[in-house]
């Protein structure tokens, strides 16, 4: 964030700050609300100590800033306001990737397959020649994916809405425009799920979370848009934990495929789930600190969070302004750069989405990728852990992929945080004042409602202090990145929070079983250059087979 955001955010600061000494609540105080003891006992729970005088002195201040604070709360802000700063994740003099051509897959023949069934597992190219030679109509890959979708939800609870509509009548227009020989590309008639928080015009938007299980949106998001001009087929707005958090929402636990007495995590649940168990082509999902990533792990599949600021999230739940990020979960790595080119670039709406370069060569070589490994947290693991991580770095090897041992910045990213927190509960503010979150069906002391209710005790001093230290972790980054592609990481690994926080792109590709459930390992790309990191994570895949084991059960 640079000064003049700073700047920017300062009033909003000061009125945040001066909040704590009084009640939540809509109406201007009192005046003699503002005591001498309510604003000691303000200080006391920030730590700071103030001579009595100047307790006395802040008194005609804080009335003041109470009464501009129920004025902005009368004002209705709608969720998709962005504040009048934003992140970037380039600092001042960092170059943007150098332009570079996009080269999409040759077409592959189609494959044999026996039942249209067989092929619920295969990646986007095979799907894509089917789709493209007319051995398979779209409307008969649809109905197979939504017929799936049917049968395993009951148990998995992977779905909140089957959109079959919308679907058919998508998959009806991508095969009479293949008739006509217009073919939009290699998502052209596959069928995909989308986060339940994605805006989708008539359909439910329900964010997972009971104040809006009713709610339409007369919208769509610019995904949903950019994915239908691709020619994809949207079957299913698919779970997500309530609010983005966790697995948990209003229809129940979304379930692990590979092993449904677990929940598959959070928040992109239902993507993560749905992608496994072969209910769709590829899906997309959100995160903010972790919830691409952290399902892929757990659910066996390649997730991609891009750089902060490739993909729009106009029309997406709002959860952190300067945190969420919109990126595909698929089967894939190369999957996954095939969906990404398809809805990344600005749309004239979200401020943050920059017009950089998604270069793509995957016939480059990987041995002239600069690759490092945080060989430290590879000696953390043990076990069987240790073992399928040590198979995992061979094979990497292998590709001719050079790893230069890395280590990563000392700092305390844990206290960030806070911004998260501050994020979140402004977002929704009006929902904790009004009592919303009481509705939510998880009140547990790590939850949201808890969350919302705590951070109204962040002063907005310490939120702009962490927004500095933020600056100096990018600092850290960039010089880490200086002169490294790609860098190899457990999934353990504090770098998921640390890019998260700085911006970078990660993904997480499956490298095993233990105990019959997923491991997998982390790679962290460039800003902007998701095409070297993914190159990378194809040549992995093509030397080994875990992205192709199906979750038995599910088959």
């Amino acid at each position: 964030m640079d000064r003049r955001s700073l700047l920017h955010a300062s009033p909003a600061a000061a009125l945040i700050l001066s909040e704590l000494g009084a009640p939540a609540q809509t109406a201007a105080p009192e005046a003699d609300s503002v005591s001498r003891e309510s604003i000691r006992e303000a200080m006391a729970l920030l730590g700071l100590s103030f001579k009595e005088e100047y307790l006395d002195q802040m008194r005609a201040n804080i009335r003041r800033t109470q009464t501009a604070i129920g004025a902005l709360r009368q004002r209705p802000i709608p969720l998709d306001t962005d504040p009048a700063f934003h992140f970037d994740p380039l600092l001042p003099g960092m170059e943007s990737p150098k332009p570079t051509p996009f080269l999409t897959p040759p077409p592959r023949p189609a494959r044999r397959f026996g039942k249209l069934e067989d092929v619920a597992y295969w990646p986007i190219p095979d799907l894509a020649a089917l789709i493209r030679a007319r051995r398979v109509s779209s409307k008969d890959l649809t109905r197979m994916y939504i017929e799936r979708l049917r049968r395993h939800n009951e148990t998995l609870h992977c779905v909140i809405t089957i959109t079959e509509d919308l679907a058919m009548e998508q998959a009806a227009r991508a095969d009479s425009d293949l008739r006509r020989g217009r073919y939009r590309g290699m998502l052209h008639g596959l069928p995909y799920g989308a986060k339940g928080l994605f805006a989708t015009k008539g359909i439910p938007t329900t964010w997972g979370a009971e104040p809006f299980k009713n709610q339409t949106i007369d919208a769509n998001a610019t995904v949903i848009d950019k994915l239908d001009k691709a020619g994809a087929v949207l079957i299913a707005k698919l779970s997500m934990g309530s609010l983005a958090m966790g697995g948990l929402w209003f229809g129940g636990m979304t379930r692990n495929p590979w092993n449904t007495e677990k929940t598959s995590s959070g928040s992109s649940a239902g993507s993560a789930s749905a992608t496994a168990a072969g209910l769709v082509a590829f899906s997309i999902g959100t995160e903010t600190l972790g919830s691409i990533l952290t399902p892929s792990r757990i659910c066996g599949v390649t997730g991609l969070r891009p750089t902060f600021g490739r993909v729009s999230r106009a029309g997406a739940m709002s959860l952190c302004w300067t945190l969420d990020k919109v990126g595909p979960i698929c089967r894939s790595a190369e999957d996954a750069l095939l969906v990404l080119r398809a809805i990344e670039g600005p749309d004239g709406k979200d401020i943050t989405v920059q017009s950089r370069p998604l270069g793509w060569n995957p016939a480059a070589p990987v041995k002239s990728l600069r690759a490092g490994i945080v060989q430290a947290d590879f000696d953390k693991l043990s076990g069987e852990r240790k073992t399928i991580a040590e198979a995992a770095l061979a094979a990497l090897r292998k590709t001719g992929l050079r790893l230069q041992p890395v280590a990563l910045p000392v700092f305390p990213v844990g206290s960030l945080l806070m911004i998260l927190n501050a994020e979140a509960a402004a977002a929704f503010d009006d929902l904790t004042r009004d009592g919303g979150v009481e509705t939510l069906t998880s009140q547990k002391d790590n939850d949201w409602p808890n969350s919302f209710r705590s951070a109204r005790l962040i002063p907005a001093v310490e939120y702009i202090r962490a927004m500095r230290a933020r600056t100096q972790l990018m600092m850290e980054m960039k010089n880490l990145m200086a002169g490294l592609d790609v860098i190899v990481t457990p999934s353990s690994s504090q770098l998921l929070t640390i890019t998260n926080f700085t911006g970078h792109p990660q993904m997480s590709l499956p490298i095993g079983l233990i105990n019959g459930e997923p491991e997998a390992i982390h790679l962290t790309g460039r800003l902007f250059e998701e095409g070297k990191m993914v190159r990378a994570a194809k040549a992995f895949q093509d030397a080994t087979n875990w992205h192709r084991v199906p979750p038995p059960g599910f088959g």
